[in-house]
């Protein structure tokens, strides 16, 4: 409270009614070692309803993370501290997790489960259980209210994910007053449904009755848990707690010299006692922890030295010897075949070339493997009674299967990749903005990219989908033309470990464009001249995916007529706009004005390729229902429409 009180803003009603939790988890519990903080076999913590984020902070201060200052509690929400308003996840840190959107944090606490239970089936071995630890989430009324909850807690009772323990802050307040008047759900029988142990009823401020309830989660089970416990918001504030007043707003003074009276705290703020902190300091603990743990794996090492160092090299996240050679071999035999085909299958061509060079590949399909062609050669469904595997059958989650996949990101030792439609991509759209924001991999298969879906007409046909997630920052957005841009862009997202990858492909098939090598490196930089005139070009034509072939029959077409052109294939803006100036000057030459863009969706991001007195061919409008082939002539997606385009433009 003192903490929100400094910021003037905050939120100290869900900090001080789950603390007495907190203190029962953070001081007998939860295995983690202050010292480090990423020690492979450490109990994950996630506080989904991060809006309480200085009940995390002061966790972790209180326990011995050196980063956590009391100078950092003293400029909660302040510039440069880690103290944000929500808790914010960085590689090498104590925070799991970014969480604030609610509902998110308990989604990626189920997809750390589940990469606890795969790699414990995977690695585990009679008397080794080097994979040994527990999912801990708290989580408040307005995490189970968003429907992504249900979507993921549907999911981990079906998967028998009993190392998932939630403790639920159930203080019926959220921001607009008691729920009573919009959240009657019995939760307990709702959980229960879902195949959850649920233990109800639990006092959350008495620490025998926390405890007892913890044991019983922690005794074997092959159900997660639900801890119902009944908190009041505020404790301890005499005059505001288990009001709304609480919720999102400090104090006061008056109330807050209250509450030190109320509560018997005679400390002034920021100070704590000597022997307060002593009894909370858990470096100790967690160094005794982490060694046991580490001489276990020590055993393990000499027993199955080969699992040991694939274990070792899995969470350090680092790709296996001769990743780059093969990757190489790989790209050249995909262009070497020339075949021509959706990419949508050229992408499952790419991926039965790389799933079994990188086993910590894992993935799925919002139950549309089918139609995504995300289940490669190697896959191995995984079950709630067998999770060793590395394919999950998501249902139709969109929003759920994303920021699962997120969980197994940030859990580490997996390399996450799902699947839907494009269109469908909206469903997931925070989660994708989630695993940008925390710079997390994570990478999207979005197939039936365009009205070349054909007959199922505007409610499947994106037209601004692959705009918008261009716009996002950290996003790498590629739509590559053919079999060789797809695998170029696969390996893009497989190596791009700072951020999600969208890998935005056709139902429709697409022919192979031919490349010498030179073509081949240059494609794996976003944007490259993929046919060229001699001298400088009379005109630019620039298309990504399924207009390549478009761009390139139009510039056969023009050069019959005298002239000269140049097609430059941009399966990734953002990626072509990281290179150098002197590159992009290569492809895309100031003196050259004369450019038209061809893409099958919205115009706006292409005028800043082809300038005021460019063209752009694109659709800003909402699709047809008919045959593809139809939709494409009839919204002027020929190569005579492009040729009539460029005439006009150099008249």
């Amino acid at each position: 409270m003192d903490a929100v009180q400094a910021a003037n803003s905050g939120h100290p009603g869900a900090p001080m009614g789950m603390a007495d939790i907190a203190e029962v988890l953070w001081r007998d519990y939860l295995k983690h070692n202050p010292a480090n903080p990423r020690w492979a076999d450490r109990d994950r913590f996630v506080l989904s309803n991060g809006h309480g984020s200085m009940l995390l902070y002061s966790l972790l201060h209180l326990t011995g993370y050196e980063e956590f200052t009391i100078d950092q509690l003293r400029n909660f929400r302040q510039l440069g501290y880690k103290t944000a308003g929500h808790p914010e996840f960085e590689p090498g840190g104590p925070v799991e997790t970014t969480t604030g959107p609610l509902g998110q944090g308990i989604t990626n606490g189920v997809g750390m489960a589940m990469a606890e239970k795969m790699l414990a089936a995977e690695f585990n071995r009679p008397g080794h259980d080097i994979v040994n630890h527990k999912t801990w989430v708290f989580l408040g009324d307005g995490c189970l209210m968003e429907g992504i909850s249900h979507e993921a807690c549907s999911l981990a009772g079906t998967l028998k994910l009993g190392r998932l323990i939630c403790l639920y802050d159930d203080n019926n307040i959220s921001i607009d007053g008691e729920v009573d008047a919009w959240f009657t759900d019995d939760t307990a029988k709702r959980f229960e449904a879902y195949g959850w142990q649920v233990i109800d009823n639990v006092d959350g401020h008495d620490a025998a009755a926390i405890a007892a309830a913890i044991d019983q989660a922690t005794a074997e089970t092959d159900k997660p848990t639900m801890i119902c416990c009944k908190t009041v918001i505020g404790f301890g504030a005499p005059n505001k707690q288990g009001t709304a007043s609480t919720h999102g707003a400090p104090l006061g003074d008056e109330e807050i010299a209250a509450t030190r009276k109320e509560l018997g705290w005679s400390a002034a703020a920021f100070e704590i006692p000597a022997d307060v902190a002593s009894a909370w300091d858990g470096r100790e603990r967690g160094a005794a922890e982490e060694s046991s743990w580490n001489e276990a794996f020590a055993a393990y090492n000499a027993e199955y030295p080969e699992l040991a160092a694939e274990f070792a090299r899995r969470m350090a996240g680092k790709r296996p010897h001769g990743w780059c050679q093969h990757a190489d071999k790989a790209i050249a035999e995909i262009n070497g075949e020339a075949a021509a085909m959706a990419t949508r299958k050229a992408s499952l061509r790419a991926l039965n070339a790389f799933a079994p060079f990188l086993p910590e590949m894992a993935g799925g399909s919002a139950d549309l493997t089918g139609s995504n062609l995300t289940k490669h050669d190697t896959s191995t469904p995984i079950s709630g009674d067998d999770a060793k595997g590395n394919y999950v059958w998501f249902g139709v989650r969109e929003f759920g299967m994303t920021a699962i996949c997120n969980g197994l990101g940030l859990h580490g030792g997996f390399i996450p990749y799902c699947g839907t439609f494009l269109t469908f991509s909206d469903y997931s759209r925070n989660a994708l903005r989630m695993a940008a924001l925390m710079k997390v991999q994570n990478i999207l298969v979005y197939t039936h990219d365009s009205i070349g879906l054909g007959e199922d007409g505007p409610t499947h046909q994106p037209v601004e989908h692959t705009a918008s997630l261009r716009l996002m920052p950290n996003m790498s957005v590629w739509r590559p033309c053919d079999t060789v841009e797809t695998a170029i862009a696969w390996r893009y997202a497989l190596e791009n470990e700072t951020g999600p990858t969208s890998l935005v492909l056709t139902r429709q098939g697409l022919p192979h464009q031919q490349r010498d090598a030179a073509q081949i490196e240059a494609a794996a930089r976003g944007g490259y001249v993929l046919k060229d005139c001699d001298g400088r070009p009379s005109i630019i034509l620039i298309a990504t995916g399924s207009e390549v072939e478009l761009a390139m029959a139009a510039a056969d077409a023009l050069v019959e007529d005298g002239t000269r052109v140049r097609v430059v294939s941009m399966p990734s803006t953002d990626v072509f706009d990281a290179q150098d100036a002197d590159y992009r000057e290569s492809v895309l030459p100031a003196a050259v004005s004369a450019r038209v863009a061809i893409e099958a969706g919205v115009t706006d991001g292409w005028w800043r390729y082809v300038g005021m007195q460019g063209q752009v061919i694109g659709l800003d409008r909402f699709g047809e229902s008919a045959p593809a082939n139809e939709l494409f002539e009839h919204f002027g997606f020929t190569s005579d429409n492009v040729v009539a385009v460029v005439k006009d433009l150099l008249n």
